[in-house]
């Protein structure tokens, strides 16, 4: 996070969540009783434990229960197993301490420290891939989700107006999204809070267009994007194959960075060359590359 930028909770005028006790979180998420809370409060005392340490002990809540409290003590939220709010295809979400998560992240500093907190203007990205099943709306999802882990107000932007995902992926609705804003039918309501997310939002495609090349080549899409930019400090752009049309220059170009996303023993190498070949000539820097690996 930029140093200049306040957290969300700063933003709100609210307090930190890491001021509130692990007990009181356990007992807010209905893990413990008060009673029990009471119990493992004196039980703690006695063997010199922590609170979560002796509630474990006790068997009153799972090593789980206890992770998932601090999490959200260091404002690090995440959902637990039964919390079926969004797909499992949200790994971030659901898993965020597994090694592909972890892989993430990783991913998540490069683009920082290579992009975002390169020059101010840059807080957008385009995810785009040479064909489709090459994983860009799963990395799409879960990377706007570890951004908002960061403490970043993030924004992702389903701009595939041919075969959209996000909306399925997140579980919002659909009937307004992008498209309905490009053709000037719609307002920013189609925008969806996340539960359980802080900082998350996303805007799904929307109607499938008859035109989308057309609609996000116009200048609306560029002037769209520059006023969520002054509302959000990260941008992920989903985007369709490139073997369907030229869109994701669009996009691309829109955003002015690209995430390559290729596919292990699917990609050809003469597929991705063209591809950072057009994005190029649309003005739109390749940022970096992924290999999926599934």
């Amino acid at each position: 996070m930029s140093p200049g930028r306040p957290r969300p909770d700063q933003r709100q005028g609210q307090p930190l969540k890491r001021d509130r006790t692990i007990g009181a979180l356990l007992v807010d998420s209905r893990r413990l009783s008060p009673a029990d809370a009471e119990a493992v409060i004196r039980f703690a005392r006695e063997e010199n434990l922590r609170f979560g340490d002796a509630a474990i002990k006790l068997g009153l809540v799972t090593p789980a229960d206890v992770q998932r409290a601090l999490a959200r003590q260091f404002d690090y939220p995440y959902l637990a197993p039964e919390d079926d709010v969004i797909s499992r295809e949200v790994i971030a979400a659901y898993a965020p301490f597994s090694p592909a998560v972890e892989a993430l992240r990783a991913l998540r500093t490069q683009l920082m420290l290579r992009w975002i907190e390169a020059e101010p203007r840059h807080s957008m990205l385009a995810v785009v891939s040479p064909g489709r099943g090459d994983g860009r709306s799963y990395l799409a999802a879960n990377l706007a989700v570890v951004f908002s882990q960061l403490g970043e107000r993030t924004l992702l932007v389903d701009a595939d107006l041919r075969s959209p995902r996000q909306h399925d992926i997140f579980r919002v609705p659909d009937r307004l999204g992008l498209s309905q804003l490009l053709a000037r039918r719609g307002d920013e309501n189609c925008i969806h809070r996340i539960r359980g997310l802080l900082g998350l939002s996303v805007m799904p495609a929307g109607t499938t267009p008859p035109n989308p090349q057309e609609l996000l080549a116009r200048t609306g899409f560029e002037a769209l994007l520059g006023g969520l930019s002054q509302q959000y400090d990260v941008i992920i752009l989903d985007t369709p194959a490139g073997e369907l049309g030229a869109d994701f220059q669009s996009i691309a170009a829109a955003a002015e960075g690209a995430l390559l996303v290729t596919r292990r023993n699917v990609t050809r190498a003469a597929e991705a060359r063209a591809l950072v070949a057009s994005l190029a000539a649309a003005s739109a820097q390749v940022v970096g590359a992924v290999l999926n690996d599934h």
